[in-house]
């Protein structure tokens, strides 16, 4: 479904990311950790155009996308069939929920108001929403907040989500909330990428890890044996140092 050849970013003499490959099928839930500083947003943001990166290729339902040599009309067709979840939520502070998850349909899409409305007020129900339909974002907590976010990704029917640390910004009781919608998702076979620092979601709701460092992919697995039994020794420290101790 997409895959992710040698892409490489530097930022100044500072190179983030040199050759990262990876490959996400169809019903996916990969998540990517590793300790800060790693590259891993940066590859996320270099996935969906919000970076250009320097060199690599994408290949989407297909379509090769080279790196540095991608118009703006591909970048809008890509961004149709892709949704992005950032971790600061990235809502209108003027405009109440159901206006946020709408707005992209309106205007990016033309979308008649009616229908619109008609789908966001599906997909704020199904993110548990619907009774904060005419709430502004000042009214919810963050929690809400992300809720309401992913309803807007949902929204335009994505084939693949994009979600950058969903759960950083949040309270600890908060983050059950949002992990509960997005373990709902990949029950129902949503294809996602997910940079986190929740190991509990890594292990119990992705079946895919990806573990990056200093911008490249130090180890990749199945959640089993990714925590079990790590390959690489700087995996295994790395998962002694936030707690995720191997069995």
């Amino acid at each position: 479904m997409l895959e992710i050849r040698d892409i490489r970013k530097s930022f100044g003499k500072t190179e983030v990311l040199r050759g990262i490959s990876l490959n996400v099928e169809q019903g996916d839930v990969a998540a990517i950790l590793g300790p800060s500083g790693s590259g891993k947003t940066t590859l996320l943001r270099c996935v969906n155009f919000l970076e250009t990166a320097d060199s690599g290729s994408l290949i989407f339902d297909g379509r090769e996308y080279r790196m540095g040599h991608v118009g703006k009309r591909d970048i809008l067709e890509y961004r149709k069939k892709t949704a992005f979840v950032f971790q600061s939520y990235n809502l209108f502070l003027n405009k109440t929920a159901i206006q946020n998850v709408t707005e992209g349909l309106v205007i990016g899409r033309k979308m008649d108001k009616n229908e619109a409305e008609y789908i966001g007020m599906k997909m704020l129900e199904k993110v548990g929403m619907a009774d904060r339909s005419t709430f502004y974002p000042s009214q919810l907590s963050g929690g809400q907040q992300q809720r309401v976010a992913i309803a807007r990704a949902l929204a335009t029917q994505p084939e693949i989500i994009f979600f950058d640390e969903p759960t950083s910004a949040l309270d600890p009781e908060l983050t059950g909330e949002v992990l509960s919608v997005m373990r709902q998702l990949a029950s129902e076979g949503m294809t996602m990428l997910v940079v986190t620092h929740e190991m509990g979601f890594a292990r119990n709701i992705s079946n895919k890890v990806i573990f990056m460092e200093q911008g490249v992919v130090v180890e990749e697995a199945p959640p089993r044996e990714f925590f079990a039994s790590p390959r690489e020794e700087r995996t295994r420290a790395f998962l002694r140092t936030i707690g995720g101790q191997f069995e």
